[in-house]
Order: C-alpha cells, then sequence, then structure tokens
C-alpha cells in the first residue's frame, strides 16, 4: 500500500467575533470519519451538547466535501450537518453542483460556522482563503437573484463560482428552508436553511481556485469511474442516465408509489406527460450538469407553448414533480416547472411544501378550513393560482403563511379537528419524501428510525445483493422489512462521505466505492467496512438525538402516512399493523435497546464508538 498522508483542512468561522481560523484533521480521524456527513457528524456531536437549541449561537452549521470530491463524475457534490427546526435533532442532507469541488481546490475539507453575526453577512472562500463580506444588500432577494448579485460583485462567471445562499424563507426562520445554488440544486431536508438564517449568514461562496487534488493514483481513479458511469448507464429499472428523474413518474403510477391528492386517490390524469420521454421533447433544452457529470439529468428548460411559454428554469426532478403535481392533483407538468422554479428561489424543501399543500386542500374540500382561515386564498385541489399566492407568503411568514412556516405537522396541530388525521408526516416532525410509502415499508421504516427524518439505507433502486444483503422477498413482512432496513443502513451516508450523488454511483457496488476511495487516498478499505461505517455514522446521529430529548414513542407515522390502501399492489396492508414488531425487529438488528432505543454498549464498540459509551451510560 502507498504511503500517504490524507489529512484535512477545515476553517472554522466564528460569526459572533468574525474570526476565521484552520484546523487540522488527522488522517486517522480522516479515514475513520471520511468526509462530508461523517466528518459533519463528528463535529457535530463533539461542539453541539444537550441544552443547545436550533438556532442557539452556539450551534454549528458544518458544510464539508468529501474524498472523492472532484475526481469523477457527480462529486461536485457537499454536505450540510446541522441541528434543525423540524425535528430538534440531527439534519444531514447534501447537494450537487461544483461548491464541493471548488471548496477542496481553495484546500478545505469542511467549513465549521458557529456563532451569529451582527449583521447579515456571507462567507466567501478563494485561494485558500475564507473572508466574510457584507449582505445587507441581498436581505429579501431570492437564492437566483442572491447568486447573480454576488457573482456580478465578485466578477466572476457561472463556472467560475458556486453560490450556495437562503432566500426569504430562512431569512424567516421557516422551519422547512433550504440552501439553494448552481441553478437548482438543493441542500432541502431538515431546515438547514433556518439554521442559516438564525446566524444572519445570507451565503456560501466558494471560487474555482488554481489548488490541486489529492489523488494516489490517477490511472485507476479514472478506470473506477468509468465504470460507475457504465453501471448507471446500463441501469435495469432507472434509466436516469438519458432521461433525467421525471421518468420515474409514470413508472411510479403503475407500482402504486405515486401519491395522488394526498394519498386519497389512486389514478392521475397525464402521467405520462409528466415523464422526460414525453415532455422533454415539447422544451427547449439545455444541459447544465453538475461536477463532470456525463448523466443526461440536469437542464435549463425553456417552456415555449402554452400559458407559460416563454418562461426558463431548472428541470424539476421526479420529486418535484410529484410534490407540486399528483400529490395536490395539480396535472400540468409545465406549471410544475414554473411553482418549482417560484419555491426554490424561495428556498422551501419541495417535499415538505408538497404534504403541506395537499393536506391543506383536503382539509379546504372538507370544510374544516375555509376561506377566512386562508386570507381568501381557494385551496381547491390543483389550484396552480393559490399555490403561486402562498408561496410566498409561507416564505416571508405573512398571515396564514406564518402558521404553514411551521410546516405540515406543526400546522395539523394548529388547525385541529382533523387535520392531524389528514397530514402525512413522521411523528418526529418532519414529512417524508413525495413518495407513497406504504407499498415501500422498507423506506418507511428507514425514515421513521432514522436520525435525520430522510432516507439512511441504500437507495430503494440499488439492489441489496450488491453489498452482501439478501434481496427482500416479502416487502409486507415485518421481519423482512426489518432485515433489509437494518442490513443496507448506512450505504447513503457512505455515498454522502465520499462524497459523491446518489444517481451517478447506482448500481455500483460497496466494491467499486472503496476501490475508488482506496485509489484516491492510498488507504485500505475492505467493501464489509461500507456497512460498518454506515451502521457507525447512524448509531452516532442517534445518539446525538437521543441526547437532545429525542423521544422514541415518536418513531411512528401519522394516521394517514400508515393508512391502508384501498387497491394496488398494498392493497388491505397497513404498516400500523405491524408496526410495533417491525420496529423491535429493527432494534434487534441494530443492537439497540428495545425499551429507551439507545445502542447497546457492545454495539457502540463494535462499530468503533466507545468514546461515546459514557454519555449514553454515565
Amino acid at each position: 500500500m502507498v504511503e500517504n498522508t490524507y489529512t484535512g483542512t477545515i476553517l472554522r468561522v466564528d460569526l459572533s467575533s468574525r474570526q476565521l481560523t484552520r484546523e487540522m484533521v488527522e488522517e486517522e480521524v480522516m479515514r475513520k470519519y471520511v468526509g462530508g456527513s461523517g466528518l459533519g457528524a463528528k463535529y457535530l456531536y463533539e461542539n453541539v451538547p444537550p441544552g443547545i437549541k436550533w438556532n442557539d449561537p452556539e450551534n454549528i452549521v458544518f458544510f464539508g466535501t468529501g474524498p472523492l470530491g472532484g475526481t469523477i463524475g457527480g462529486t461536485g457534490a457537499f454536505s450540510v450537518v446541522t441541528k434543525g427546526p423540524q425535528t430538534n435533532g440531527a439534519v444531514s442532507t447534501q447537494a450537487n453542483g461544483f461548491f464541493g469541488t471548488f471548496l477542496l481546490f481553495s484546500g478545505f475539507h469542511g467549513i465549521v460556522v458557529q456563532g451569529v453575526a451582527d449583521d447579515w453577512v456571507y462567507l466567501y472562500i478563494h485561494d485558500g482563503i475564507g473572508e466574510l463580506r457584507d449582505a445587507r444588500h441581498l436581505v429579501g432577494k431570492d437564492t437566483m437573484e442572491t447568486g447573480e448579485l454576488i457573482g456580478k460583485e465578485l466578477g466572476l462567471g457561472k463556472h467560475q463560482v458556486s453560490i450556495f445562499s437562503i432566500g426569504p424563507a430562512g431569512e424567516n426562520l421557516v422551519r422547512f428552508a433550504c440552501i439553494a445554488g448552481d441553478r437548482g440544486h438543493v441542500a432541502a431536508h431538515g431546515g438547514a436553511g433556518a439554521v442559516m438564517g438564525s446566524k444572519k449568514l445570507k451565503a456560501v461562496v466558494s471560487k474555482r481556485s488554481q489548488g490541486q487534488l489529492y489523488i494516489i493514483s490517477k490511472e485507476a481513479v479514472r478506470s473506477i469511474g468509468n465504470e460507475i458511469l457504465e453501471n448507471i448507464k446500463n441501469h435495469p429499472t432507472v434509466t436516469t442516465f438519458l432521461w433525467g428523474t421525471s421518468l420515474l413518474f409514470p413508472l411510479y403510477l403503475t407500482r402504486g408509489l405515486l401519491p395522488i391528492k394526498n394519498l386519497t386517490a389512486s389514478d392521475f390524469q397525464n402521467a405520462d406527460k409528466f415523464g422526460g420521454r414525453y415532455l422533454r421533447p415539447r422544451l427547449e433544452m439545455k444541459r447544465s450538469p453538475c461536477w463532470a457529470c456525463q448523466l443526461h439529468h440536469c437542464h435549463i428548460v425553456k417552456i415555449v407553448e402554452g400559458p407559460y411559454a416563454g418562461y426558463m428554469a431548472e428541470e424539476p426532478d421526479y420529486e418535484d414533480m410529484a410534490a407540486l403535481g399528483s400529490l395536490i392533483g395539480q396535472t400540468d407538468p409545465q406549471a410544475v416547472i414554473v411553482l418549482n422554479d417560484l419555491n426554490d428561489r424561495l428556498g422551501m424543501d419541495v417535499n415538505e411544501i408538497g404534504w403541506l399543500l395537499a393536506m391543506l386542500m383536503e382539509c379546504y374540500a372538507r370544510g374544516i378550513i375555509t376561506k377566512k382561515d386562508t386570507d381568501g386564498i381557494d385551496f381547491t385541489w390543483g389550484n396552480v393560482e393559490a399555490v403561486k399566492a402562498v408561496l410566498p407568503k409561507i416564505a416571508k411568514r405573512e398571515g396564514f403563511g406564518n402558521i404553514l412556516a411551521e410546516g405540515t405537522m406543526h400546522t395539523a396541530t394548529l388547525i385541529g379537528g382533523e387535520a392531524p388525521d389528514i397530514g402525512v408526516y413522521l411523528q418526529t416532525g418532519a414529512a417524508p419524501r413525495s413518495h407513497d410509502h406504504r407499498v415501500r415499508w422498507v423506506e418507511m421504516l428507514d425514515v421513521a428510525t432514522s436520525s435525520t427524518s430522510t432516507i439512511d439505507s441504500a437507495n430503494a433502486a440499488t439492489p441489496p445483493q450488491l453489498f452482501g444483503i439478501e434481496p427482500l422477498t416479502a416487502p409486507f413482512s415485518p421481519y423482512e422489512v426489518a432485515r433489509v432496513v437494518a442490513g443496507t443502513k448506512g450505504r447513503r451516508a457512505f455515498e454522502d462521505s465520499l462524497v459523491i450523488c446518489s444517481f451517478t454511483c447506482r448500481g455500483s457496488s460497496n466494491k467499486l466505492l472503496t476501490d475508488c476511495l482506496n485509489a484516491v487516498t492510498g488507504w485500505d478499505w475492505e467493501p464489509g467496512e461500507v456497512s460498518r461505517f454506515g451502521h457507525m455514522l447512524s448509531n452516532l446521529l442517534r445518539c446525538f438525538d437521543l441526547r437532545h430529548g429525542r423521544d422514541i414513542k415518536k418513531e411512528s407515522l401519522s394516521p394517514r402516512y400508515s393508512s391502508t390502501p384501498a387497491c394496488g399492489p398494498a392493497e388491505g396492508k397497513s404498516a400500523s399493523l405491524g408496526w410495533k414488531q417491525m420496529i423491535d425487529n429493527l432494534y434487534d438488528s441494530m443492537g439497540w435497546d428495545k425499551k429507551s432505543g439507545i445502542p447497546l454498549p457492545e454495539t457502540l464498540r463494535k462499530v468503533g464508538l466507545d468514546w461515546v459509551i459514557k454519555d449514553m451510560y454515565p
């Protein structure tokens, strides 16, 4: 094995004192926590003790890239780790684009932001240094405007700088505010944008400097990158390479996975028109790929006909299409382009927005809320103008929007009556992704028990056997579901720590990813270590959440989320009936105490978290 010195450089930013300092992360720590989400979780646990609220100056926001950053397609990504407002627990979310690679070019593996600025600022990283700049003139600007204004201010074009910012939603501490940049890429989940807002940090900016990437064997990395690319080109179930993720829309309808009208319907008009094969030929398309990515995924599109002719925006992904289409009973895919662009500019998680609007529209249809409650907005199913009207009100916390800014679960509680039974959400506080999980219990159990309230195990389109787990044989068996969740838990965390886009490595085995990691760093990772790493990260974040007050009784679903489908593949099956058994089976498989939910001491030792035991078992 080649001798190496793969260390990490972290930029610490104290907004309160406006001090910026460097610190080195030793190779042993880098190997254990890898980068991205892994390293961020370590910093979160060590720097944010119990009792610190999400909007406390002592909370941190960690922006981290990983060892694969800038090496092969889809590695311009970065992770954001913090304590968030939706669950009052850990947040780990990823965005693609260029920021991660540009950060590495400036010599940094991560940024730790703490404190609160006395007035609005943005952080500018360039040529191996960081500086805080005045952002008062950017207050109230949307994420797209912010990027354009900062680019002009710095005299840098699109591919010379990466800018991720918060919109009005983050400024106004909307619980599900996101961080958006690089023309439509979003760190969406958990409310990280609200944490930035609480710190008066409008944007993080990274210039494409002249630094060199650390790579032990460029030839090996190039060869592995080509193999990973071929895997996604030939993926048997999702041809994202050619058609993007919107291809999933009509496919999911046939499989019962498409959420329709807040899970009250099973059929959706115009489903084929939402798919890339139909929609793309009817738009003007211009590729807008992430760093070195060859997938035909990201595009800037122009609508050429109909009421929105001439409108230009980022092409929506599947989750955007579902959230602002079928979920709210809206049947015009071109309207989704417009609505999604508005939502991204305002800076809000589209998944939470979709479930929130769907709940409101059902409540409105059933007379639970009226125009008197909604500031006169007509929340009939699929009403595009109503959505246009309410999104800015939520982002600015104006009128009825101030209630909605609390998210689906909290809004349901504030509305009262039947609303808590109608809304789709996790009892921990966040809404799921825009899928009908009543057909996919593996993902349902995964997100409910995840410390970040989103997908933690392997992507559903990646066969478990690729990393040594027997495939799911009975999708509605409490034992089988728990076995597969436990066996694949943390694969996504490994990808987010490398950092590589999950779409580009879909269908790639653990061995291929560890071979690439070793080729970059000179380390000696074995494929089996991926599972250990994933479980380590899952357990570390779980311990963080439990110390910060997570109630394991809330690792459950709202009544509508766990309801029984009337037709389709899951007809007559309800996860709620076997939920206790699924939870018990998962706790057994993960090595968690059934009464407290705390990882057992032997579990923590097994995954290398001996140093956490004293906190959990004082």
